[in-house]
């Protein structure tokens, strides 16, 4: 029968008549299912929050790297849908599980999303089906966790009546250049055959280059390398900033003079820790599954150690700062600018300002933030705050120190730098601006 399956969903490809199913409507999942029903393949997204489901079907756009119209006008011509019903997996030929992969409370991974996914995918699931998962996990997961589940809710062979695979999600959310279609696709699937056709399925829907590596274990180690990547290399620029500091010297002028090589450097920046979904998370996933190996991720487990630390440090350079206007942090008026893990998104997972925020409070300062992008944020830790309405010149001189958290570019800086007594700005954002003398960088 496989044979037979991979002829008939390559034409199914090529004639664009699959029906293609997304699993979680999220920053990963609304952009994935929009760019499919562009391309042509009518398409259903499922969520178990009737809200997104409600508004996808209403064609209400609610990520920011969704076009409004485009949304709109799929639905409105029946290409995209979206259900809470996962009995419609028995009318897809394409399912792609975009659902979150948190951390627990012991910083060990919640996989409870993507088993409880593919628990109920496979209560449905027919012969010549393609399930991909996208979620970023620990190497194994793929084979490991999803295929047995599928096999036994199914009833069904992997490989001969339905294919598997793993291609990692590699949005950048708030990218201007690089979006879902056109960033480059890795997927590693179970059998050549599941490769090959899962990769034309993707090359039929994005632009970017379709990269087929041997299994999926490749494609989930792959995404922990990127991110372990940038982990690593913000820890080193982190870390060399304190001493930089220390040292009197601008860590912001050393990076941009070591940029000027045009080849073996990259430039990563300080900041107050570590944000986003993916890049703190991922290799705690590695970490994770490592010491089953019995193998400790010395370097990575460094460079984590640095970047949590990062909020408490940026707080204790505030009491400096507030220090030296003879002011103690306790009971001092403090104003974050920013509090999304980064600039110009409403998205604030993982945020190192909400740390900053908490740490600010935890050691007695009146905290309030300003951010555009976030009028209000709830994390999962009961933390909330709302943003303070409106940036004038007698706002921010009510505060004893101004905390640039977040390098948005919709904020007016030279109104700060005018007005405040104080500033402490953790990205080098208000780099270009004159006077200085109130301004201490990270």
């Amino acid at each position: 029968m496989s044979m037979d399956m991979k002829q008939k969903l390559l034409a199914k490809i090529e004639a664009r008549t699959i029906v293609a199913g997304v699993v979680g409507l999220g920053y990963v999942g609304l952009p994935l299912a929009v760019e499919k029903a562009k391309a042509g393949f009518k398409t259903i997204g499922f969520d178990v929050q009737k809200s997104k489901v409600d508004l996808v079907n209403a064609g209400h756009n609610y990520i920011g790297d969704v076009v409004d119209a485009d949304l709109a006008k799929l639905v409105k011509e029946g290409r995209l849908s979206a259900t809470t019903d996962f009995s419609f997996v028995k009318d897809v030929d394409f399912i792609a599980i975009c659902v979150p992969t948190p951390l627990d409370e012991h910083q060990e991974p919640d996989i409870s999303y993507v088993r409880d996914s593919a628990t109920a995918v496979a209560q449905h699931l027919k012969p010549g089906t393609m399930v991909v998962l996208e979620s970023t996990t620990y190497p194994g997961t793929t084979e490991e966790l999803i295929k047995p589940i599928l096999e036994k809710g199914s009833g069904l062979v992997c490989g001969k009546d339905f294919y598997l695979g793993f291609s990692p999600e590699r949005v950048d959310p708030g990218n201007l250049i690089y979006k879902t279609k056109n960033t480059p696709k890795v997927v590693g699937a179970i059998g050549e055959d599941a490769a090959e056709v899962i990769s034309a399925m993707y090359r039929a829907v994005l632009e970017g280059d379709v990269f087929t590596v041997s299994g999926p274990a490749v494609a989930e180690m792959e995404k922990i390398l990127e991110n372990t990547y940038r982990n690593i290399n913000i820890g080193l620029v982190n870390e060399l900033g304190r001493l930089c500091h220390e040292m009197g010297i601008s860590i912001w002028e050393v990076i941009d003079a070591a940029k000027t090589k045009p080849y073996g450097f990259q430039a990563f920046y300080p900041g107050p820790g570590l944000g986003g979904h993916c890049i703190p998370l991922d290799p705690y996933y590695l970490t994770w599954k490592a010491r089953e190996y019995g193998f400790h991720t010395t370097l990575i487990e460094n460079s984590m150690v640095i970047n949590d630390g990062q909020p408490e440090y940026c707080v204790e350079r505030a009491m400096h700062i507030l220090n030296r206007h003879k002011k103690a942090i306790n009971g001092a008026k403090v104003l974050m600018l920013g509090v999304s893990y980064k600039n110009d998104i409403d998205d604030y997972r993982e945020s190192p300002a909400i740390r900053v925020y908490k740490e600010l409070k935890r050691v007695g300062a009146e905290v309030e933030y300003y951010d555009p992008w976030v009028p209000e944020f709830h994390n999962m830790y009961g933390e909330s705050g709302k943003s303070i309405p409106v940036l004038t010149p007698e706002v921010v001189a009510g505060y004893d120190l101004v905390m640039v958290t977040c390098a948005h570019h919709n904020v007016d800086y030279a109104t700060v730098q005018a007005n405040a007594k104080a500033v402490f700005d953790t990205k080098n954002v208000m780099k270009d601006i004159q006077p200085r003398d109130n301004i201490e960088v990270l």
